[in-house]
């Protein structure tokens, strides 16, 4: 996200890019969902992101956090500041005030991390659908930190990411050095109460 702040030529493309990186870092949304949003699909009263017939051609309400509401208000000032007359009703606009491309969207977010070294030394550079992983991810080691039953809230993590079943969401929980390390913590308590 630093270097994102860091784009030029102008300050509208910084504020895009900054912005949702951070959106798929806080929700976990798929980047298709995230560059298809209009300026229609915030509900700002309720704090609610609305991602529309997305995968399966399903929709669902995504809550939003307080700082990702003022993150998404604050690109949504800048952007009608430098971009008054867009062509479209995209929420991410382009310097051309269309809607975001896909595959533009993936060559600047490697650009992205090959100026700020995420992933240097990796066999495979980072994809921006590394992000949903990584949610995915976090989501879950935090609900074991807590303490909480993950098997009874898998079904509603696997809701939350646009899943139709939680066995889709298993892919993203792919062993992680983190998770394993955890999960093997967790293994060596049980069997020492056990003992």
């Amino acid at each position: 996200m630093a270097a994102a702040r860091r784009l030029i030529p102008q300050p509208l493309r910084a504020a895009t890019y900054e912005t949702l990186i951070g959106l798929l870092s806080a929700t976990g949304v798929r980047i298709g969902e995230a560059i298809k949003l209009d300026r229609g699909d915030i509900d700002w009263a309720e704090g609610v992101l609305v991602v529309r017939e997305s995968k399966f051609h399903k929709s669902r309400l995504v809550p939003l956090q307080e700082s990702s509401l003022g993150a998404l208000r604050r690109y949504a000032q800048t952007r009608d500041q430098l971009c008054p007359r867009p062509t479209d009703e995209s929420f991410f606009v382009s310097l051309s005030g269309t809607r975001l491309i896909y595959v533009s969207v993936c060559k600047v977010f490697r650009m992205l991390c090959e100026e700020s070294g995420v992933g240097a030394g990796s066999a495979t550079p980072p994809r921006i659908h590394g992000i949903r992983h990584a949610f995915a991810v976090n989501v879950l080691l935090g609900w074991y930190r807590e303490g909480v039953d993950v098997q009874a809230r898998l079904h509603s993590l696997s809701t939350y990411m646009g899943h139709r079943v939680p066995r889709f969401t298993f892919t993203y929980l792919s062993a992680t050095p983190e998770l394993l390390a955890y999960a093997a913590g967790l293994l060596e308590a049980a069997r020492e109460v056990r003992s």
